[in-house]
């Protein structure tokens, strides 16, 4: 079945084809005789009832420096599209939770991906907090003596801004680290919202997992490794990614988080977990379709398309 998709993403101009999870689902979609529609946030219109986007015909290929084709810009009704894919990148600021909202008034005669009133009720930071005990100890707050409070029984901490992404903002701090007072000003300073707190995790060193997960199963993973001399494993900082396969731990930890993502409408998400230990259930823009796919994985792409068809036309149906 052809159907009409709308993307939401950032330009496109500027994305890396051969590690964009977006492109590869454009790409996919494509593939399958659908439609693609692109434009951005700023693009989002709400006008007496009615939610449009001035957007554009898109075409994708697999050719890097000429990775697509738009048509003219036109202004669109999203309700016309079968399916939106949100997948602009954070930050979770209000200008997101904003796009929810608008996004949110397609529903349901359009399929939104993730469901837009999930994503914004599902920070990754605070949402994976529903499994405290799948997650290490970990505080949010702004109270400083809270903190210091934290530290002073773990010891070794992790410090991170609760609405960041990508490793930004993120510091180990140790015991004997003198830092502690500076970087509790800096998050003061520059965030108005808590600072999350965790315990320093050492199997880090052994990797930070990412799974994939569609409608709640299990669709491929890969393994990033830090760099010598850095805390974080994120790919764009140093993180080296490899092959690996699922602990009977990680295992129980994806059928814990089923149900929920299933219920929420959550299709595609992100999940990460250190050693024994989920950190992050990424709900607003999961990556590492290419990454799982590179390492002998499954095609995620396919599994997200399988699933979003499979759930449009019950939307349909019903």
């Amino acid at each position: 079945m052809g159907l009409t998709v709308a993307i939401q993403m950032d330009p496109i101009e500027r994305i890396d084809i051969g590690g964009d999870s977006t492109f590869a689902l454009a790409l996919e979609a494509q593939l399958r005789g659908h439609s693609l529609l692109y434009y951005g946030p700023r693009d989002l219109t709400f006008r007496d009832g009615v939610v449009t986007a001035r957007a554009r015909s898109l075409s994708v290929r697999n050719v890097k420096g000429d990775h697509f084709t738009l048509g003219p810009s036109s202004v669109h009704d999203l309700s016309r599209a079968d399916v939106v894919l949100m997948r602009q990148d954070p930050p979770f600021d209000m200008a997101y939770i904003t796009a929810t909202h608008i996004l949110e008034r397609l529903q349901p005669k359009t399929l939104v991906v993730n469901d837009p009133v999930h994503v914004r009720n599902a920070p990754e930071k605070i949402f994976v907090t529903l499994f405290k005990d799948l997650m290490p100890p970990t505080l949010i707050t702004t109270d400083r003596e809270e903190i210091r409070s934290f530290r002073a029984q773990h010891r070794d901490i992790i410090l991170k801004p609760l609405y960041g992404n990508g490793g930004a903002g993120v510091f180990r701090v140790k015991d004997d680290d003198e830092n502690m007072g500076a970087l509790l000003e800096m998050f003061t300073q520059f965030y108005r919202e808590p600072v999350i707190v965790q315990r320093y995790v050492p199997d880090v060193r052994k990797g930070d997992k990412r799974i994939l997960l569609v409608d709640g199963e299990f669709a491929g993973a890969v393994n990033r490794v830090p760099a010598a001399g850095e805390a974080r494993s994120n790919m764009h900082v140093g993180g080296r990614p490899e092959a690996t396969s699922l602990t009977t731990r990680e295992k129980a930890i994806c059928a814990a988080l089923a149900p929920e993502l299933k219920a929420r409408g959550l299709i595609f998400t992100g999940i990460d977990v250190i050693g024994d230990y989920l950190t992050e259930i990424n709900v607003t823009s999961p990556t590492g379709i290419h990454e799982v796919k590179r390492f002998g994985g499954p095609d995620a792409a396919k599994l997200i398309w399988d699933a979003i068809e499979k759930r449009r036309k019950s939307q349909v149906a019903g």
